[in-house]
């Protein structure tokens, strides 16, 4: 899952230029000593106000607040999204130039690292200083909700080792304790990141709801080979059971979603056969169609189906879906449009 400069770039560094700098209190906690060698560069290079927001509402007004200044994140990829989130808000998106120093673990920043952005501190950095805008893609969705390196619908029927499954759900969605996923407008946000301290209330109500499932399935016969309900396996995130899996991961029937995508109309999947697994890319723009890149993946061995489109749009039964480093749904049917050089990132010369 990647994203590519389009091609089009503003030979335009900010040495000199007025920057803002928001630092994400997660980057301060997590790695202090980067946070600081990150400002020392920023600060000896241009003229910077440096902000220190303690929550989602500080970091809104920091940067709405920039004036002429270029804002500078320092943090993840969840910074950067919630960023260019915001400034999409405005509808201010195209008029920004934006620039992020990463800093968190790898998994953490894979998204900033796939765009072309240096993972070295002092090299991010200096790119900001002496980089070059480059204009790249991004797809919206029908809830207002963005993606700038690709989603993906997964199967979610992986099975996963016992004990781990929790653990893997909240690394999955690149969560950290004790913080929330960025609010959409399709009833998805604001949700909850455990802490140490309620790990174990997590645990309990996971054993809970799956003692309760049990129960609630009882009374009902095992299907057999000709149950229709053996072949739609209810799709949920990648190493987790769906609601109709039985507890310790194992599935009955075929694998996979039954799912409707289309691209710009055209029917590359019906609900007739499951497929694997669905991607969409804002596309690299190379052809300079502007267009996303969709990839349906089917069961069987044979090759993907691969096309280009302006709109995409996925339906079937409930499904979960990862935008970058954000799971979405369950959702009965989304679609997303590409918006050409949409946003602007800077990135160091080539």
């Amino acid at each position: 899952m990647s994203a590519q400069p389009s091609g089009h770039s503003l030979p335009d560094g900010v040495r000199g230029h007025p920057l803002l700098v928001v630092i994400d209190p997660a980057a301060r906690s997590t790695d202090g000593e980067s946070v600081r060698i990150a400002k020392d560069v920023l600060c000896a290079g241009a003229a910077a106000k440096i902000c220190f927001p303690d929550g989602p509402e500080e970091y809104a007004r920091a940067l709405a607040r920039r004036g002429h200044r270029r804002p500078v994140v320092i943090g993840d990829d969840r910074a950067l999204l919630r960023a260019v989130a915001l400034l999409h808000k405005e509808r201010d998106l195209a008029g920004v130039a934006l620039a992020v120093v990463p800093v968190g673990a790898p998994g953490a920043v894979a998204l900033a690292r796939a765009l072309g952005v240096p993972t070295d501190t002092v090299a991010a950095a200096r790119a900001v200083l002496d980089g070059t805008e480059h204009s790249l893609h991004l797809l919206t969705d029908d809830s207002d909700g963005i993606v700038l390196g690709g989603l993906d619908i997964p199967s979610g029927t992986e099975p996963e080792p016992p004990g781990r499954r929790s653990r893997r759900r909240w690394e999955g969605l690149g969560g950290r304790p004790g913080r929330c996923l960025p609010g959409r407008r399709d009833g998805t946000e604001a949700l909850p990141l455990p802490g140490p301290r309620a790990a174990a209330w997590w645990d309990r109500l996971v054993r809970t709801a799956r003692r309760a499932r049990t129960a609630l399935s009882r009374p009902a016969a095992p299907p057999g080979p000709s149950d229709p309900s053996v072949t739609s396996v209810s799709p949920g995130l990648p190493g987790l059971p769906g609601p109709s899996a039985p507890p310790g991961g194992r599935r009955s029937g075929t694998a996979g979603h039954r799912l409707r995508v289309e691209a710009d109309g055209v029917v590359l999947a019906d609900l007739d056969r499951p497929v694997r697994w669905v991607s969409v890319t804002p596309g690299d723009g190379d052809d300079g169609s502007g267009l996303a890149e969709v990839v349906v993946h089917w069961q069987e061995a044979e090759p993907p189906v691969r096309a280009r489109a302006r709109a995409v749009t996925v339906s079937g039964a409930d499904f979960r879906y990862r935008a970058d480093v954000v799971v979405g749904g369950p959702v009965r049917t989304r679609t997303w449009t590409v918006h050409p050089d949409a946003w602007r990132l800077t990135l160091p010369h080539d």
